[in-house]
């Protein structure tokens, strides 16, 4: 089969290796499509807070078809369309994951689509949802709104009845938004004009800021949230902002940290059930996944550049 290894940091390489056998609890699943994040970026450069021993094959988040059933799993047989979190190894042609991870793909995702799901909008109804209690009738501003994480707020907002006002980089992503849901939307090239936007959007001033970005928008915007409004941080593709307490302190402001990432992995069972819950929002309508932009694995490099440049639109996912 063929694989991304790095070897050394910095340095994708594609090799030919055997496929694996799946283990005691584990799934053997021939790779459909594998979700690529900003954070393979980081993990590549080994400038995250994990670092794999070398070498490794990046990839975190796979949809495919299950080709082998390990020893003891119960539930799975080969031939079902699952999707999971893997941790590392999707950027492959097959890859081997533990069972307990692995959740079917409902009839209405194809696995682009699903391979690309999990991250960003349990990420989006972890944020909304469960840290903030987003309520119907509430107004929202979504940073960075073009991103996959960003369009998946805009989603969900939605579909818990917020209204959206979206701040993109590019005609484009502008598109993308509004066609995901958006109220309306922004250029957030100017942060004045976003801050002048939410007040406007928002009667005065939002309900919540989900902000995957940072950077010099963070300090300007958290000046348009109301009283007791919200400011979720997801994370800081444009750096880690110098934050105003004293706006915080202003009409009772809370800014909220979000770590969907580690509350997933150090709940394994909590995180299941909000997956489950994001799938029946698909189920029923209320979700409809932004179909990614979709790349051979030979491209991931490219791919993983673009993404750190903030100039994909959406997600990629790469098919093997």
């Amino acid at each position: 089969m063929v694989r991304v290894v790095v070897a050394e940091l910095g340095k994708l390489t594609l090799v030919e290796d055997e496929a694996l056998e799946p283990g005691p609890g584990q799934l053997a699943v021939a790779v459909g499509a594998a979700g690529v994040n900003y954070v393979d970026g980081l993990l590549v450069e080994g400038r995250y807070q994990i670092k794999p021993p070398l070498p490794f094959t990046p990839g975190s988040e796979i949809a495919g078809t299950v080709s082998a059933v390990g020893p003891g799993v119960t539930g799975f047989a080969p031939g079902d369309r699952v999707l999971a979190m893997c941790g590392f190894g999707g950027f492959a042609a097959h890859a081997v994951i533990n069972a307990d991870s692995a959740v079917r793909v409902p009839d209405a995702l194809d696995f682009p689509r699903a391979a690309t799901f999990t991250q960003s909008y349990c990420t989006a109804l972890f944020a909304l949802r469960e840290r903030v209690g987003l309520r119907a009738g509430e107004s929202v501003l979504s940073l960075g709104a073009g991103s996959g994480v960003g369009l998946a707020a805009v989603q969900v907002a939605k579909a818990l009845g917020a209204r959206v006002l979206a701040a993109a980089s590019s005609p484009e992503k502008r598109a993308a938004s509004l066609a995901a849901g958006a109220s309306e939307v922004v250029d957030s090239a100017d942060p004045e004009a976003v801050k002048k936007a939410a007040r406007a959007f928002g009667d005065g001033g939002v309900d919540v800021v989900f902000d995957p970005v940072g950077g010099e928008l963070a300090p300007v915007v958290l000046r348009a949230l109301r009283e007791f409004g919200r400011y979720t941080v997801i994370g800081f593709t444009a750096g880690i902002p110098a934050v105003p307490l004293n706006q915080v302190l202003l009409r009772n402001r809370s800014v909220v940290g979000v770590d969907w990432g580690l509350w997933a992995l150090t709940g394994p069972d909590r995180q299941r059930a909000l997956l489950e819950d994001a799938l029946t929002m698909v189920a029923d309508g209320r979700l409809d996944p932004v179909a990614p932009q979709v790349r051979p694995l030979a491209d991931v490099a490219e791919v993983i550049a673009d993404l750190q440049a903030r100039r994909v639109v959406g997600k990629v996912a790469l098919v093997p």
